[in-house]
């Protein structure tokens, strides 16, 4: 029988140190591939193979769509790509966006779930927020395995700490722990599911998978999940709501989706950007008002009009200050979200970062 020889790691801040310790402790004849999603902006160039490369005795490389997996090689995933499987296949997408991101954990660790089965090992290194938890509810409901990085160790443990509350979650080790136990795990026989899985935790094999094309829920009858009173903060679409555990999900009609956590952070950055667009607004009516105020004077107009006007651009002053002084106060996204690591260089030639 196979063993567990498929291994997907996810993380976003904080993360680069323990999987560079993970891959540095795994041996050059380790029985999997690794396949690995960090998020980083998509305009970026990521140097995240290289770094793993020189961390590492195994190859590591950004993945190629249509790749055959091997065993002992490290697959990293291209910016605005999602890294999916199928078929003991890579393949790569510019599906709609998963939790703000792609690529994102969630569709790796999902459709590792749908064609590895109990192959698969998932681990969740340090982030914020919860991309992952989902992809890791799935590794665990096809018998696959639960790899979390201890939250103490962690320099943002969001991520971890999300998988270790809503998942059953198998092992919680250090980075120092974590080759050794992933070389272990993958020459380890992978059984069949030992348990009966609950209707709530069975995989849908044959349903499509958002992250590759989206959806077209409009078009049949399967809608996934029931109607919100939210909008999908990419696309302005109905959001439908769905739960799998203590999960509660979200899902638009064309494939964005999101978690809670996400949708909240996303929630917050289009409030920030709505609230700059209406001070700009404000400001723009402030300087006409008083313009037009200052025409009707010099024409010799008639002076009531003219304090109208100039009753206008203090209203509009008034609201602009206002508006200004909560966007300067208020948290926003940024005290949502932690900073990402030094992965993601501008576009053009590519400049090695050598981490701290």
């Amino acid at each position: 029988m196979s063993g567990h020889d498929i291994v997907v790691v996810g993380f976003s801040a904080g993360g680069i140190p323990p999987l560079r310790q993970m891959v540095a402790d795994l041996p050059v004849d380790v029985a999997a591939a690794l396949f690995v999603v960090h998020h980083f902006p998509s305009h970026g160039i990521s140097a995240l193979p290289d770094i793993l490369a020189r961390a590492s005795r195994l190859p590591a490389a950004q993945a190629i769509d249509g790749d055959q997996i091997r065993p002992g090689h490290i697959y990293v995933a291209r910016p605005d790509q999602h890294l999916l499987l199928r078929d003991d296949t890579v393949r790569l997408t510019r599906g709609p966006r998963e939790n703000g991101h792609r690529p994102a954990v969630d569709p790796l660790f999902r459709t590792a779930a749908r064609c590895c089965g109990p192959r698969v090992i998932g681990v969740i290194l340090s982030g914020t927020m919860d991309d992952g938890t989902a992809g890791l509810g799935a590794i665990k409901a096809a018998g696959g395995i639960a790899v979390v990085q201890d939250p103490e160790s962690c320099a943002y443990p969001g991520m971890p700490a999300s998988a270790i509350e809503h998942v059953e979650v198998d092992y919680i080790v250090p980075p120092e722990e974590l080759g050794a136990l992933i070389d272990r795990l993958a020459r380890e026989p992978a059984p069949s599911p030992a348990r009966q899985l609950a209707p709530e935790d069975e995989i849908d094999r044959a349903a499509p998978e958002p992250a590759a094309a989206g959806t077209a829920a409009l078009r049949g009858k399967n809608r996934p999940g029931r109607p919100s009173s939210l909008s999908c903060p990419d696309c302005g679409g109905v959001l439908w709501e769905s739960e799998r555990g203590s999960l509660l999900h979200f899902r638009c009609h064309v494939g964005h989706g999101y978690s809670e956590e996400s949708l909240l952070a996303m929630q917050s950055e289009a409030l920030e950007t709505a609230l700059w667009s209406a001070l700009r607004a404000l400001e723009e009516k402030a300087d006409l008002s008083r313009r037009l105020a200052a025409r009707i004077r010099h024409r010799g107009g008639a002076l009531r009009t003219a304090e109208q006007f100039d009753q206008r651009a203090r209203d509009a002053e008034h609201g602009s200050n206002l508006i200004r002084a909560s966007l300067l106060s208020g948290p926003f996204r940024g005290a949502i979200e932690g900073p990402e690591e030094p992965v993601v260089l501008n576009q053009g030639p590519l400049t090695k970062v050598e981490p701290a």
